[in-house]
């Protein structure tokens, strides 16, 4: 009979035993320590470069809600209220709150992330986010998201809502296909919809309008035109033609401009494109101001090499007339006189006085060796 006993059965009930007493003593525990500790701080974490709400507009959020929570005890402060009520705010999707033992009360703030900015027909503008819901204009940050513009029927209300109509979402569906491919995000700049409720694309590099019609099968499409650029745009240059419809999945149908006037015509751009126009012009400064730097930098190069090669030719070459000098007065005026005057006058540096002064010997040796010829002439001749 003992020895039919299951001890593994016992122990784990046991174990279990021990494990719910431990977690109702220390639910106990933090209870009475909410009772006696009271708020110290409050930590604002809002991640992200995207600044659409700031760190005072969450304080006063908890000031208009809670009040002052410094100083207050913990269970007095309602966190489900405070996470409730930072998630309404437009801007903020996600918010999470909790308080640690040494009192601290800890709030992180997910934002919303836009992918496209709409300006409709009726002159209202705001922001779709990644969830498909719209959101308001900060007046504190502008997302650098694309931009779609002409006749679009989708409104915003006062409050965060979800898509209405279907070329809404179909402008949301091709701006988060955009955005994921790192080529076509590059290249497109704007989305603009015509009077036949078509969807176009207006690239950075050509001048025509892609005209894509609606979303569906948009995976196709793209690839469609991304063959199109890769064989037949580098052959027919990328301003012939207006426009390149991939509206229908099996074809491309493209639009030639006039070749008189491809030089001639240029795209009017709208007030949404003066931010990416000013930050061009800002690149297009700083590169062109470090190109003069550079070149700036080259030219005094040149010059003090110029300088530098003109201040050691006239050391080597000054020996010569020496010479004549000696053979005129070789008693009065000495070669090293003359020599040392022109080595102070030049000012080399100190490997080229080495050479200088190598070359000393060989002048005043010259001038002795002919004036003592001289005199034994003489001497002979007498």
């Amino acid at each position: 009979m003992f020895n039919r006993t299951n001890w593994s059965t016992i122990f784990t009930g046991f174990a279990w035993l021990v494990g719910l007493v431990g977690v109702v003593v220390l639910l106990s525990f933090i209870n009475v320590k909410k009772q006696t500790v009271k708020c110290t701080n409050v930590k604002i974490l809002i991640p992200g470069a995207d600044n659409f709400i700031e760190r005072e507009e969450v304080d006063q959020i908890l000031r208009e809600d809670q009040g002052v929570l410094v100083g207050r005890n913990l269970e007095q402060i309602n966190i489900h209220q405070i996470e409730k009520k930072l998630q309404a705010n437009p801007y903020i999707g996600f918010a999470k709150v909790f308080v640690d033992m040494d009192g601290v009360l800890n709030i992180e703030i997910k934002q919303r992330q836009p992918v496209l900015r709409i300006l409709n027909n009726s002159g209202q503008d705001f922001y779709i986010d990644n969830d498909g819901l719209k959101m308001p204009i900060s007046p504190n940050f502008t997302a650098n998201v694309l931009v779609a513009t002409g006749n679009i029927q989708e409104v915003f209300g006062t409050r965060v809502d979800t898509l209405r109509t279907q070329m809404a979402r179909d402008l949301y569906k091709t701006a988060q296909y955009i955005k994921r491919d790192t080529l076509w995000d590059n290249q497109i700049e704007q989305i603009t919809v015509d009077l036949k409720n078509d969807i176009e694309l207006i690239p950075r590099v050509g001048n025509q309008r892609i005209i894509l019609g609606n979303a569906d099968s948009l995976d196709i499409k793209m690839k469609n035109l991304l063959i199109f650029y890769k064989k037949a745009m580098p052959q027919v240059g990328w301003e012939t033609y207006r426009t390149i419809n991939i509206k229908y999945t099996n074809q491309i149908i493209c639009e030639k401009r006039d070749s008189s006037l491809i030089a001639k015509q240029d795209r009017k751009l709208t007030a949404v494109d003066s931010l990416s126009i000013s930050r061009k012009v800002a690149d297009s400064l700083v590169r062109a101001a470090i190109g003069k730097s550079m070149a700036d930098d080259a030219d005094e190069r040149t010059d003090e090499q110029k300088q530098t090669t003109a201040a050691s030719k006239p050391i080597a070459t000054k020996p010569e007339p020496a010479k004549t000098v000696i053979k005129k007065e070789p008693e009065k005026e000495k070669p090293k006189v003359i020599a040392k005057p022109e080595v102070k006058k030049a000012e080399p540096k100190k490997e080229e006085v080495k050479k200088t002064t190598t070359v000393k010997p060989v002048v005043t040796t010259k001038p002795k060796t002919d004036a003592n010829q001289k005199t034994n002439k003489e001497k002979k001749n007498k």
